[in-house]
């Protein structure tokens, strides 16, 4: 098999484990917290929530050490272990216990009815194991490694650069808003009981529809940014603007208190009759937004440092993942309209600074700076 061949080979494995492994670990995230909710009632306690900030502030820190594990052990090792932590974690929740519960998360880096919960998190636990088993078929392209000291190196110093402090706020914004999308909202849909009966099944359809957005706007805008003769911007403004649209209707739907909610629910109104409607369309629209900045930030990303982007990517994942780790603590404790406040904010500012960076991209590729020198 040429080499070529073998990329192409390796791409399509990767997206289909990750397929699977994600589709598995997403859905266990989005319904967490729920789920330790109603495992409160029994001799459990814990919090999805607090679980969801160990994963993330975990995998954090271990970006930093990361690029010397897959140096020693070879990438495709590396994600096979990386894959049997998710699927441990995910396993848990079959019979969680509060150490066992913590101790998953910082590896990885419930509904009322107790034979319910098991079917459907072994299940998940399977798909996982089976995302994991793929990473087998990779093949090695036989490219040359680089010199994890000195991408170390290169990465500490590129966050000192006035264009990665400006896309850290962009960045920041990405890692809040993936914590309310991925575990918050999902489990304030869930929590509503003006939503009936159907409170607890709207999650998983919650979900769905965020899959949707992120399917449509990652096809879309991934597959036109390469001929967008009007830059970067427009996208990022459309996805700030439908993010808005997200949180103004979903501080009008949806109670207060519902992130913070006891097993019981809530029973609040906030300013208009909750709509099942709506909560979904505005799943949608998370998804939809939260594409838009994706694919934006890594385009640029890849623009700005095409000779050498790990050090670039880097520190793109570490500060997504400590924003994610804050936002999933302080979700154990502010209700929704403060939730919904930092999210705009940071949004903002995020968005202005993306605009800065993306008009003085072409200046800064046309001076042929050699990162990998610094």
């Amino acid at each position: 098999m040429n080499p070529e061949s073998k990329k192409q080979l390796n791409v399509i494995v990767l997206g289909v484990a990750f397929m699977f492994m994600f589709t598995a670990f997403q859905t266990c995230g989005n319904t967490a917290q729920t789920v330790i909710t109603n495992l409160n009632s029994t001799d459990f306690h814990g919090s999805g929530y607090t679980s969801m900030a160990i994963i993330y502030g975990v995998f954090s820190a271990s970006n930093l050490i990361s690029p010397s594990v897959v140096a020693i052990a070879g990438p495709q090792l590396s994600m096979f272990f990386s894959g049997i932590f998710y699927s441990i974690y995910i396993a848990v929740f079959i019979e969680p216990y509060p150490w066992s519960f913590y101790t998953a998360s910082v590896f990885l880096g419930i509904a009322a009815a107790k034979s319910d919960r098991r079917t459907v998190f072994i299940a998940l636990t399977v798909i996982s194991l089976v995302g994991t088993v793929l990473f087998f078929l990779i093949r090695n392209p036989q490219e040359p490694n680089t010199e994890e000291g000195e991408t170390a190196e290169s990465s500490i110093k590129l966050c000192f650069t006035k264009e990665i402090l400006l896309l850290s706020i962009t960045t920041a914004y990405t890692g809040l808003e993936l914590t309310f999308f991925s575990g918050v909202y999902g489990t304030c849909v869930g929590a509503v009981n003006k939503f009936g009966a159907e409170e607890k099944s709207l999650i998983g359809l919650s979900g769905i529809f965020i899959g949707i957005g992120e399917i449509l706007g990652g096809g879309i805008f991934g597959l036109l940014s390469k001929s967008n003769r009007f830059g970067r911007n427009p996208v990022v403004m459309l996805g700030i603007i439908v993010h808005f649209v997200a949180f103004y209707l979903i501080f009008y739907n949806i109670p207060n208190d519902a992130p913070i909610a006891s097993i019981s629910g809530t029973d609040s109104i906030a300013y208009m009759e909750p709509s099942k409607e709506v909560a979904i369309f505005c799943s949608f629209l998370l998804g939809l937004g939260d594409s838009c900045f994706n694919t934006q930030l890594l385009s640029i990303l890849g623009y700005l440092y095409a000779e050498d982007s790990a050090p670039a990517f880097a520190i793109f994942k570490f500060i997504q993942s400590v924003c994610a780790a804050i936002a999933f603590f302080y979700s154990n404790y502010l209700v929704l309209q403060w939730q919904l406040l930092i999210m705009a904010v940071v949004g903002f500012f995020g968005t202005i600074s993306f605009f800065t960076v993306e008009w003085e991209a072409p200046a800064f590729v046309a001076k042929n700076v050699d990162y990998s020198s610094i």
